[in-house]
């Protein structure tokens, strides 16, 4: 009867953690699917403030500010993921002079950027000797006008922002810290909010440069 019973409990003790595991798993699925991100940066156009292979997670749904770190579905290839920072928020206007950002006429700081003003590309990207911060002058508006632009957007979204100078509602102007060779907004346009995976709230690998945003 002992021998029994001790069995029954042992039943019960198993049945009980394997029940404890899979609501354990249960809950982390459900955070990592609605309200967290954990991914791995790919690619060096957020350099140096990221770097290849680092690891984030980023907060689903959070509200959206210019500075934040964003992971977004890439417009231009399917079922990739990029990381940037948003510049411009929906209807600001963006205009870019001599490595320096203007909003809505107003110069941005740019923290951001101060660790890679120093920086030289060696030929990574088939880029070689600009500077990391290296940004050429343009604005919305002349954007609108290159054959890049045309495939993300209709001839009248076109026309609007060609006479605005603004960021479409609901969308978002993106780049990376790695100026010189980020595939961002100035060549895939501007980001709906719907296509925005979340904003990063820190960097848990590699160990020793774990960071918070």
């Amino acid at each position: 009867m002992k021998k029994q019973e001790q069995t029954e409990s042992w039943g019960q003790w198993i049945l009980q953690v394997l029940i404890l595991v899979a609501i354990f798993f249960g809950i982390f699925f459900v955070l990592n699917k609605f309200v967290f991100a954990n991914l791995t940066v790919s690619g060096i156009s957020m350099q140096p403030t990221f770097e290849n292979n680092d690891r984030v997670i980023a907060l689903r749904h959070a509200k959206i500010k210019q500075g934040d770190i964003v992971i977004v579905d890439a417009p231009d290839e399917p079922g990739a993921l990029y990381i940037k920072r948003v510049i411009g928020l929906p209807g600001d206007t963006v205009v870019s002079k001599n490595n320096q950002i203007y909003i809505n006429g107003k110069k941005i700081n740019q923290p951001w950027l101060k660790a890679g003003q120093k920086l030289i590309d060696n030929g990574e990207d088939g880029v070689s000797g600009t500077k990391y911060t290296n940004t050429q002058n343009f604005t919305l508006s002349s954007l609108a006008k290159t054959q890049n632009y045309r495939q993300f957007y209709t001839a009248k979204q076109l026309k609007e922002m060609q006479k605005t100078n603004k960021v479409p509602a609901n969308t978002y102007f993106v780049m990376g810290d790695h100026r010189s060779v980020s595939k961002d907004s100035r060549y895939i346009g501007t980001i709906p909010r719907s296509k925005i995976v979340g904003v990063v709230k820190m960097r848990y690998w590699p160990l020793n440069h774990t960071t918070f945003y």
